[in-house]
């Protein structure tokens, strides 16, 4: 079985990064659901049509799904989509993103309630609860957002692949994260949609409830995302122009000020394990509740037991870290029309934040009598 850390990742990576092997190479980082792979085409190469040329080097690609990754723009020579019938020739430089192949593990669809906020021929967007995994790997096979995809879609080709882990599935929120997922229900769909993802076009607004006053209404958060170097458990921030890690970028705006916490809307120019939770953390503004990056200890206001209750309170009512996809846009991958979705932040959220909304006003209301 593959080891997925716990199943407890931000979003799939959807950078292409540079090949280990500048021929051939597949990249692994943690959490992606689609592979690149780069050819540069022998000096001596004679004139060969490209899905020929890939399927000679790319275990599992079928001629289909080649065909299927070209249609969507997903192979390019010399950084131009091309058809599938291209002719490759000496010292073309060819780039191809596409799914994982098939993995040998078994998916046991489960009857398991979603909330489908909408669905067509090619996609469904679901609003996920807190507390889902999204797809099945070390320590957790079912129970999983797939396992529910698998029995709502069994119909389907692609869902009815028992050896398929991720099938549909182009980028993924955290176990403890609430909000708004595509999953694509055609493997044309699925590649239109990585290739989106990985062009960074799609739009992403998330909002997180965070320790402390935020001293800018707005700003960018740019640091590397990588595993931490201490704990293998968390990801942690590293030097933009280093070695380690991956390019990531954060924006965010604050919403509402509540006194010792910030409630601040991010939007995502790069999708990274843990992006969120680990750059706020990095800026001294952990999100509140967030057991791994240190926001579940009291981090902000007063020493009195009244205050210490209150707060502990607000984490039994919201015991996870605070943090909801609210927003989600892309283009359809059948239509090209601009879709974009909106969710409401989950009742956790909300009570949590209005237990702030209370103490603030009522701290307001002592210091003016």
């Amino acid at each position: 079985m593959p080891n997925t850390h716990e199943n407890d990742e931000e979003e799939f990576d959807d950078e292409l990064l540079p090949a280990d092997d500048p021929d051939a190479a597949r990249t692994a980082a943690d959490g992606e659901t689609f592979e690149h792979y780069r050819f540069v085409a022998d000096p001596k190469q004679g004139l060969l049509r490209i899905d020929k040329f890939v399927v000679d080097r790319v275990m599992h690609a079928s001629r289909t799904k080649i065909k299927d990754a070209a249609e969507a723009g997903n192979i390019r020579v010399n950084d131009v989509p091309v058809k599938a019938n291209y002719r490759v020739k000496p010292g073309d430089v060819v780039t191809i993103v596409m799914s994982y192949p098939p993995r040998e593990v078994e998916i046991v669809p489960e009857d398991i309630p979603l909330n489908i906020v909408y669905e067509d021929d090619s996609l469904l967007v679901v609003n996920k609860a807190a507390g889902m995994v999204v797809h099945p790997g070390h320590g957790n096979y079912t129970g999983t957002l797939v396992n529910a995809l698998a029995w709502h879609l069994k119909d389907l080709p692609m869902f009815s692949n028992q050896a398929d882990l991720r099938p549909g599935l182009v980028h993924r929120i955290d176990k403890d994260t609430s909000g708004l997922l595509v999953v694509a229900k055609t493997e044309a769909a699925k590649v239109s949609l990585s290739r989106q993802f990985f062009d960074k076009t799609t739009s992403r607004t998330y909002l997180a409830l965070v320790w402390g006053a935020m001293a800018d209404n707005e700003g960018t958060i740019v640091g590397n995302i990588g595993r931490s170097l201490k704990d293998r458990k968390v990801m942690d921030v590293f030097p933009p122009d280093g070695d380690y890690g991956k390019h990531a970028v954060t924006h965010y705006r604050v919403v509402e000020r509540l006194g010792y916490v910030t409630l601040v809307e991010c939007r995502l120019e790069t999708g990274r394990t843990h992006q969120i939770r680990a750059h706020f953390r990095h800026i001294g503004h952990p999100l509140f509740s967030d057991e791994h990056y240190g926001g579940s200890q009291i981090l902000k206001g007063t020493t009195f037991a009244k205050y210490k209750q209150f707060v502990q309170n607000c984490f039994s009512i919201l015991p996870r870290q605070a943090l909801h996809a609210k927003t989600l846009g892309f283009r359809h991958p059948a239509s090209g029309e601009y879709m974009q979705f909106d969710s409401e932040l989950p009742p956790d959220m909300t009570m949590c934040i209005d237990r702030w909304r209370a103490y603030v006003s009522g701290r307001d209301l002592e210091q003016n009598e």
